[in-house]
């Protein structure tokens, strides 16, 4: 499927992000965060799209971080202080970049996501899994524990549960992740893409400058407490309120036909 390490394709208004490195089991390396961020950033540029799915070809979604790149990374300079510095520097863009998307993003995963791989399913905001895929933040289990991915995963799972994936390196099966919050739906590996799609599909019909807004201020309040939050989600159903295509979907409803929206 070409050389490139992340594929890009547009269909039914829905983006679909490939990783592309299938027998390195499609790890972040330097080359596939650059050409990740490059995507993104195409995806969210692009007002036709709608909504942005992320899946990886081969037998995994993704191993996480290229450990032999690391190694050649730290052999390489004074102990790597610097090239770590600068790679989860870079990771951590990558990811940020997920939420502040104006798109949902959906992680599509299958074969296992594990340490940054688990970071980028917890980074997107919905998922769905195929019922034999697994996740884990398994860096412990060679002596690095899995920080930065503790990021997102602790902003999805509960406590108790992210801390208990940190400190044993186990796997979550696709259903347990679905039951603690990391995954929205489980399908069966033949599904997966029909389900995912169906999904993108349903999120990409609706109106997108009200996602859009929606999907902003879901971020933004989430850090408030909760009388900044009422005011600030206020403000923002003022602004959505007083968009036309909304003025437009409301009567569509009162009148009982199909919107005719511009956007």
């Amino acid at each position: 499927m070409g050389d490139d390490p992340v594929l890009y394709d547009v269909a039914e208004r829905v983006a679909v992000l490939t990783l592309n490195r299938p027998g390195a089991l499609n790890a972040l390396s330097d080359a596939m965060l650059a050409a990740l961020k490059a995507a993104l950033q195409r995806a969210g540029e692009d007002a036709a799209v709608k909504v942005v799915v992320i899946r990886g070809i081969g037998k995994v979604f993704c191993a996480g971080h290229d450990l032999k790149e690391m190694q050649a990374g730290r052999a390489a300079a004074d102990k790597g202080a610097a090239y770590f510095a600068d790679l989860f520097g870079r990771c951590g863009e990558v990811m940020q970049m997920i939420p502040a998307l104006p798109q949902p993003v959906i992680a599509q995963v299958h074969g296992i996501a594990t340490a940054a791989g688990c970071q980028l399913v917890a980074s997107c905001d919905m998922a769905v899994a195929a019922t034999d895929a697994r996740f884990g933040v398994n860096g412990v289990n060679i002596g690095l524990f899995c920080s930065t991915p503790m990021v997102a995963l602790s902003r999805n799972l509960p406590r108790k549960h992210a801390f208990e994936m940190l400190t044993t390196g186990e796997f979550l099966t696709a259903e347990r992740a679905r039951e603690v919050g990391l995954v929205n739906r489980v399908a069966a590996p033949e599904a997966l893409e029909a389900t995912t799609m169906d999904l993108a599909r349903t999120v990409a019909g609706k109106l997108g400058a009200a996602v859009r807004i929606g999907k902003r201020a879901f971020y933004e309040q989430a850090g408030m407490p909760l009388d900044q939050a009422y005011r600030y989600t206020g403000a923002v159903m003022v602004e959505n309120m007083l968009l036309r295509d909304t003025d437009e979907g409301i009567a569509a409803f009162i009148e009982k036909r199909k919107p005719d929206w511009a956007g």
